[in-house]
């Protein structure tokens, strides 16, 4: 199974319309989230995505709250918007948790959660399939100004569970970047994207 991965458009219409353009090569697309700057214009974006007519799976940034998502992907019927939920797709379980994870110092506009809240949310976690967090997990592709700035509560999920594959976001300056916690795959796949084959 190919996956074009992706994160952080941040209403960035170039990088949409290159993302729908290679939409092709992919079995399934993979937004991690931050399609919108402060709250607004996630629809312009998303207009642009929702040309893609493969499976894709989306989970809300800490720029937009998983109701203004939902909204905005409103008639584009191959999106999955997933914010402690998981769809099945092509046998394969995904699993998504959007906002910022713990909660940023960026004030009231930012979509967030505690710790606490963010685990009792990765509950439902599935074993081997693929988590989609907004939110990197703690000590892995989390880094910015020498400080890790991921979740604990992501990092635990993803020790319980085992996903194949884990796609993240939000912490700029490690944009594709990867790191592995025991036998899973972590990236942070930012608005570039990438293709990659789904591990085993």
């Amino acid at each position: 199974m190919k996956i074009l991965v992706f994160s952080d458009l941040h209403r960035d219409k170039v990088a949409a319309r290159s993302l729908v353009e290679r939409s092709g090569e992919a079995d399934i697309l993979i937004g991690a989230g931050d399609f919108a700057v402060m709250r607004h214009g996630v629809d312009d974006v998303i207009r642009i995505l929702k040309e893609v007519d493969k499976p894709t799976v989306l989970v809300p940034g800490n720029g937009e709250s998983d109701v203004e998502l939902r909204e905005a992907c409103t008639g584009w019927a191959s999106a999955h918007v997933l914010h402690g939920e998981g769809v099945e797709l092509e046998g394969v379980p995904f699993y998504g948790i959007g906002g910022g994870i713990p909660v940023t110092p960026f004030g009231e506009w930012s979509f967030d959660l505690t710790e606490a809240e963010a685990d009792v949310m990765l509950t439902g976690c599935p074993n081997d399939g693929v988590l989609i967090s907004h939110s990197p997990p703690y000590g892995h592709v989390d880094e910015a100004g020498g400080r890790h700035l991921g979740s604990h509560a992501v990092l635990d999920a993803i020790e319980r569970a085992t996903p194949r594959l884990v796609v993240c976001g939000h912490i700029h300056g490690c944009w594709g970047k990867r790191s592995t916690v025991g036998e899973t795959l972590v990236l942070n796949a930012g608005p570039e994207g990438h293709l990659l084959e789904l591990p085993e």
